[in-house]
């Protein structure tokens, strides 16, 4: 019998991750009721920032998935529906290596939402930024799950949490009270 690369390595993923499997249920179980989010960060895009006279909408001139980050994109969409989400509302940063991750994922339409850009360039719109932010999640209902694919500072601002690259931090959005960060799931390897 003959199995695929890539469903080979999602029963591998999903063997080495039996122990945590248990452990990550009750986040995975929260993302489905639609009682969480996902905040996930891009996956890997070598470098830092971009370059100088990067612009939306243009690739070419932006930080880009490596192949790494394209293949980390598609496990972490294989991890979603190994967990029972095979989808879900997506939403993303209009920065290239945001939308190619959320797309990567295979998990829903994705929705550009200029909230979830960066303010890496310009730390002093952090604040408002990440209020703007946040009163757009106390309002919305999802009804079910969401990823949110955006950048570390982003995140960060939201959370207080730094995340790696392709790293999802879970957390409950509550009206009054702070975000409640309930638990990561680790980037696939």
């Amino acid at each position: 019998m003959r199995i695929g690369r890539r469903r080979f390595l999602v029963l591998s993923l999903g063997a080495a991750a039996f122990g945590k499997a248990r452990a990550t249920e009750p986040l995975w179980s929260a993302l489905r009721s639609g009682e969480a989010i996902a905040l996930l960060r891009h996956a890997a895009a070598p470098g830092s920032g971009d370059p100088p006279g990067f612009r939306l909408g243009d690739c070419s001139t932006q930080r880009n998935l490596s192949q790494e980050g394209r293949a980390q994109s598609r496990a972490i969409g294989d991890l979603f529906r190994a967990n029972g989400i095979s989808t879900a509302a997506v939403y993303s940063s209009q920065w290239c290596r945001c939308l190619d991750t959320a797309r990567l994922l295979g998990i829903g339409e994705v929705v550009p939402l200029e909230l979830l850009n960066s303010f890496f360039g310009d730390s002093s719109a952090g604040e408002k930024r990440t209020a703007a932010l946040l009163a757009w999640l106390r309002g919305q209902r999802f009804g079910g799950p969401a990823v949110l694919v955006t950048h570390q500072v982003n995140i960060t601002g939201l959370t207080g949490e730094v995340p790696d690259s392709g790293e999802m931090i879970i957390a409950r959005i509550h009206q009054a009270n702070p975000v409640q960060v309930i638990g990561h799931v680790a980037t696939p390897a």
